[in-house]
C-alpha cells in the first residue's frame, strides 16, 4: 500500500457516542460556549458526558464530549462554527 492508497476510516451514521474534543483558550465560559455551539447541531447532546481539563500551564482548556453524529455535514458544521468563535484552536 502506498501513501496515495491510504483512505479515511469509514464511519457509519448515525454514530452514537461519537467523541469530540475541543481545545481553546482557557477562560470564563469556554465550556458553556462549546456546549452552546454543539447543541445547535446535536440538540440531544448529553451534557453528562462532558469532561473539561486544564492544560499543564493553565493557558488552554480541552472539552471532551460525546454526541450522536448524524453525518459528515453535521460534523463539518460543528467544526466550522466552533472555529468561528475565535476561542477554539483545535477540534478533534
Amino acid at each position: 500500500m502506498t501513501d496515495t492508497d491510504v483512505q479515511s476510516p469509514k464511519i457509519e451514521f448515525p454514530a452514537e457516542r461519537y467523541p469530540i474534543k475541543v481545545i481553546g483558550d482557557a477562560g470564563e465560559g469556554f465550556a458553556d460556549l462549546v456546549i452552546e455551539v454543539i447543541q445547535r447541531h446535536a440538540p440531544d447532546l448529553d451534557v453528562a458526558t462532558l469532561t473539561v481539563r486544564d492544560s499543564r500551564n493553565g493557558r488552554f482548556l480541552s472539552v471532551h464530549l460525546l454526541i450522536t453524529a448524524t453525518g459528515v455535514e453535521q460534523l463539518q458544521a460543528i467544526h466550522s462554527d466552533l472555529r468561528a468563535t475565535g476561542r477554539v484552536h483545535m477540534v478533534l
